[in-house]
């Protein structure tokens, strides 16, 4: 008979629950609530309810942990609350876990009535079981019925001294301002692209793995700000490239998600500004054969749209981390080719094309039509082209008893304001 294995494999704790941040210093892209809350906690002005709110994913809960933990710090040298947090104290493993008796989570999407706030309320009347203070984290707090709202105010407003509230919410403007008003508020900021970058690269390493920079950004682009969405995608992606050596490549990472390659992407705008047709549908085609989402292909095509359109107006932003090489290198040449007009128009035509294309049969021929009616778009005359036409053909007005602009011919329409020439960006 074998013996059996002193110890248990572990089981695998993904990377959003392993790397949850512990402390104020470890969280990423709050600084300004950081910062106040630090300035807080030194004056002792500490307030009696915090309300918590942002998009999914950017640390509501974690910073309510974190608050509850910093309330609650005990340590050799540190008897008061503190934002200054060395080392776990003796109630933080226990807060951080979420097994502290004086921490008590409540999610209010499955406690929503007047009952479970009574059963709060009577809680709170009781001093903490071994910590300094009581806290009381709600999440989704938007959630609670209004008779469950109304029943939490006069405590809310009046607390008792030993007591804290923390408010977490993804839908503030359904939080009554009555409750609003009793509370700190803070809005939590999605992570900018290259924070984020920097927080997965870090990951990485700490996981002695790699991805490739581009799949990176294609996951910063792809989480829209949230810290945990980033955290998921890492993931998969990593368990994507786990059978393979060395580092999971951008490729793996655009398959993964259904994206096209950037560069290809960049290849389809040109063509398609330019009026080549035949070479945007092949081009459209092939990303399609190589398991590009059609749907997900126009909306980069719109993405690359607002890079070229804020290079436009503001140059200094190619040296965004979220951008590709290919992005960093081509996307200039189309901001000093094409006016705000040619892109704000294509801009007009990809997001009207893209939320009808939705409820289409056919993804692929919908994205089709959209390039097709980009293409034409691009070659169309502006404003401007008429009134030059007009003037060139009326010297400056319309002769007596020819016929008006509103029935003439439209001057003819220009050519295409891109045409591509050795796969570059030139002036028509």
């Amino acid at each position: 008979m074998t013996d059996a294995p002193a110890t248990a494999a572990k089981p695998y704790r993904v990377l959003a629950r392993k790397y949850r941040p512990s402390g104020f210093a470890d969280l990423i892209g709050q600084a300004p609530m950081v910062r106040t809350l630090t300035n807080a906690f030194v004056a002792g002005r500490v307030h009696q309810a915090y309300l918590l709110t942002g998009v999914r994913g950017v640390g509501k809960t974690t910073t309510a942990r974190i608050l509850a933990r910093a309330l609650n710090y005990e340590a050799p040298g540190y008897d008061r609350p503190t934002i200054d947090m060395p080392a776990f104290g003796v109630h933080c493993a226990a807060i951080v876990e979420s097994r502290h008796p004086d921490v008590i989570e409540m999610d209010a999407a499955s406690h929503t009535g007047i009952d479970d706030v009574r059963d709060l309320i009577e809680g709170s009347r009781y001093a903490p079981v071994s910590a300094r203070m009581k806290v009381y984290v709600v999440d989704e707090v938007h959630m609670l019925s209004k008779a469950a709202f109304n029943g939490l105010l006069k405590t809310l407003e009046e607390p008792p001294e030993h007591v804290k509230f923390v408010f977490a919410t993804t839908e503030i403007d359904r939080v009554p301002v009555t409750v609003r008003s009793r509370c700190q508020r803070f809005d939590l900021r999605r992570v900018e692209a290259d924070e984020l970058i920097a927080h997965l690269a870090r990951i990485c390493a700490a996981e002695g793995v790699g991805v490739e920079p581009d799949g990176l950004a294609a996951i910063a682009r792809a989480a829209e700000g949230s810290v945990r969405d980033a955290l998921s995608l890492l993931d998969q992606a990593l368990a994507r490239g786990a059978g393979g050596a060395g580092a999971v490549s951008a490729a793996d990472v655009r398959d993964m998600l259904g994206l096209a390659d950037r560069g290809a992407v960049i290849d389809l705008f040109e063509a398609t500004m330019g009026g080549d047709l035949a070479r945007s549908l092949a081009l459209l085609e092939g990303l399609y054969a190589a398991g590009a989402d059609p749907l997900a292909t126009v909306g980069d095509l719109a993405e690359f749209v607002h890079v070229v359109t804020r290079l436009k107006l503001a140059p200094g932003l190619a040296k965004d981390g979220a951008l590709s090489p290919a992005e960093r290198e081509r996307a200039p040449e189309f901001a000093r080719r094409l006016g705000v007009r040619d892109l704000t128009r294509a801009w007009q035509v990809l997001l009207k094309g893209l939320a009808e294309a939705r409820d289409a049969p056919r993804p692929l021929a919908a994205a089709e039509m959209i390039l097709v009616r980009l293409a034409h778009a691009a070659v169309l005359p502006t404003p401007d082209d008429y009134l030059r036409g007009l003037a060139r053909d009326g010297a400056g007005g319309v002769a007596a008893g020819a016929p008006s602009p509103a029935t003439s011919a439209p001057p003819p329409a220009p050519r295409a304001r891109l045409a591509s020439v050795g796969g570059s960006a030139l002036a028509a």
